[in-house]
């Protein structure tokens, strides 16, 4: 397993990664939400390969104003989840924003679904509101220090 940089030519391969978390982590909607995140939001994107194949992917966008940095768009293939890989990419960003001084705080913008799995690496709780990204699928807005 390794993780590195997301290039273009993983456009596809990532698109199937979410595809396959709908209807369980993913409403179908946001399939478009994500293709326009990768074509024009996209920062800094990461992705988790294995045998060739792509088995997760996560990003991290900046807000340099105030001096803070989201994790977003986290995805790992449905086969794999439970096997630490969620963990492994969630930590190689952390790592990644430690070395960047200007970043005081990290945010992520979950669900009810997988809050749980940020608490666990120290993410507190700060906003919930509920069908904030279809109905279903409530935002749980957590922070914490870098």
């Amino acid at each position: 397993m390794i993780i590195r940089p997301y290039h273009i030519q993983d456009k596809k391969q990532t698109l199937y990664l979410l595809e396959q978390n709908i209807p369980t982590y993913f409403h179908r909607s946001e399939l478009i939400d994500f293709e326009a995140y990768l074509e024009q939001e996209r920062e800094d994107y990461f992705v988790v390969e294995q045998d060739r194949l792509l088995i997760g992917a996560g990003g991290i966008n900046y807000f340099h104003t105030e001096k803070k940095a989201r994790i977003s768009w986290d995805i790992v293939a449905p086969e794999n989840q439970g096997k630490g890989i969620g963990r492994a990419l969630l930590q190689h960003r952390l790592s990644f924003l430690k070395m960047n001084k200007d970043i005081d705080t990290v945010d992520v913008r979950t669900s009810q679904l997988t809050h749980r799995f940020y608490e666990k690496s120290g993410f507190i709780l700060i906003d919930k509101k509920t069908d904030y990204w279809a109905p279903g699928f409530d935002l749980y807005h957590m922070r914490k220090k870098n």
